[in-house]
């Protein structure tokens, strides 16, 4: 058949294979759900590798035969939490490595107060590169259509708000998903700067003697009318880029309507910022978040969370990822918050680092729960009611160290366990299991939870098991059903 009688084979193909395509995506779209029924997703990146055996599944010396040489810990140190499998381990540290500084480590405080809405779901990862091992930690090593955790959280649930996808992650974690179906809407918008951030989302409040607002506006439609007539937007007038700037530039004046730069913005007016000189004002939350985050003007990880808080109780997100960057940070009294490359300093000191990121991260954390916790939905109960909390990671650590040593580098390892927490988890509960003689985890049945030792779970099994207790359908997808960790 010629190219004037009809279709080619090649077009035909080309035409199946599209409309397949299509119709995968299509049921996902078709579920996005309403105000009343969201859900949140918070990612918390534990940057760097973080290690569960040295957290909820430490191993205690007495428990395996190769003691002395596994990242085993002195009995005393490993705790459980009542009546619980999950463990923590708190310890006050005289150095991290070679770093001169002291510090607490504090595991027990979230432990205890969330062991019945924590899970640990044991894993085995396929890269020990950083920036692949971030990525796919959200996509589940495209699981699904290449889409990452959080843009399919935002695409079921973030229809019709200003920013439903929110990353302030780094590395891989910021990198997005790979389907060109997804929703304009659910895609990210990075943030690299929670503290003056919320300053940016006006364009002239704020500015010392600006023009009014009337002369502001009667510019911009001048503006779009001269743009509209130019040859750039004439020649380029069926662009898919020109129409998406098109687009967010309405986004940006719906941003500024509903005034995001006050209501996002966490700090207090002071003599070091004057709000009011600028005509700005604070989050009606802003005390309340002083008082949860007290160093969120110095802690970028505590902006993180306070930023994340107001996004979501402000009903204009419905996925947010924080988490540390590689960058140090020192607090008071020669504390150290966060060392150097964050868990990646393992490499030099790995139990000093695990045991102060750990310690960080569950901290901040469990003061973002308390405020979602504290804070009424809408559609009933709790924002924390509807939040499920993903402790992503790279991937875990080496577990061999030198023969009792109480301190030792560790490399990269693709065995590990990923951390959830939620009320809509069946909490309380590791799935899978350790090899105290190896240390390595090990899996278990999806459907039932039973541990099977000669499993291993997998990137996509974990994406599974997040969204589908986001309660988003996986109809259709291919994807495992993880019903054992989730609440009926």
């Amino acid at each position: 058949m010629s190219r004037s009688q009809g279709m080619t084979r090649r077009a035909a193909l080309l035409g199946m294979s599209g409309a397949a395509a299509a119709a995968a995506a299509a049921p996902w779209r078709a579920r996005a759900q309403g105000p009343g029924d969201r859900r949140y997703l918070v990612v918390v990146t534990g940057t760097g590798g973080a290690s569960i055996i040295d957290a909820m599944l430490a191993v205690r010396e007495s428990e395996s035969r190769s003691a002395s040489t596994v990242n085993a810990y002195p009995d005393s140190m490993v705790q459980n939490a009542p009546d619980s499998p999950l463990r923590f381990i708190d310890q006050r540290l005289d150095d991290i490595g070679p770093l001169p500084y002291a510090g607490e480590a504090v595991q027990s405080t979230f432990v205890r107060k969330r062991a019945s809405e924590m899970a640990v779901f044991t894993y085995t990862g396929t890269s020990v590169n950083h920036l692949i091992a971030e990525k796919r930690a959200l996509t589940g090593n495209d699981a699904w259509q290449g889409r990452t955790v959080q843009e399919v959280c935002a695409a079921t649930y973030g229809e019709g708000l200003l920013l439903p996808n929110v990353n302030m992650g780094v590395g891989g974690f910021i990198e997005p998903g790979l389907d060109p179906e997804l929703p304009a809407y659910a895609r990210a918008e990075p943030v690299t700067n929670a503290t003056t951030w919320p300053f940016g989302l006006h364009g002239s409040k704020g500015i010392r003697r600006a023009p009014s607002a009337s002369l502001i506006d009667k510019a911009r439609r001048a503006r779009e009318a001269i743009e509209a007539r130019s040859l750039f937007d004439r020649t380029f007038t069926r662009s898919d880029v020109l129409t998406e700037w098109h687009a967010r530039r309405v986004d940006a004046e719906r941003v500024e309507a509903q005034d995001l730069i006050t209501r996002l913005n966490a700090q207090v007016s002071s003599p070091r910022l004057p709000l009011a000189d600028y005509g700005l004002a604070s989050s009606q939350d802003a005390a309340l978040i002083a008082q949860t985050f007290p160093r969120a003007t110095t802690d970028a990880l505590e902006a993180q969370a306070a930023l994340a808080y107001l996004l979501i109780k402000n009903g204009i997100s419905v996925s947010v990822t924080i988490g540390p960057s590689l960058s140090p940070a020192v607090g008071g009294e020669q504390v150290v918050d966060s060392p150097p490359l964050a868990f990646d300093f393992s490499h030099t000191a790995h139990r000093g680092g695990q045991a102060v990121m750990w310690s960080r991260m569950l901290s901040v954390a469990g003061r973002l729960i308390d405020l979602l916790e504290a804070a009424e939905h809408a559609g009933g109960g709790s924002f924390w009611d509807r939040t499920l909390m993903y402790f992503a990671t790279d991937f875990g650590r080496t577990r061999s160290r030198p023969a009792n040593a109480r301190d030792f580098g560790s490399g990269h390892h693709l065995n590990n366990g990923a951390l959830l927490v939620s009320p809509r988890l069946r909490g309380n509960a590791v799935y899978g299991g350790i090899d105290p003689d190896t240390t390595l985890t090990y899996g278990f049945d999806p459907r039932t939870g039973r541990p099977e030792p000669g499993r291993h779970m997998t990137e996509r099994e974990l994406f599974a098991g997040v969204v589908q207790t986001l309660g988003v359908s996986t109809a259709g997808s291919g994807l495992p059903d993880l019903s054992a960790i989730r609440r009926a």
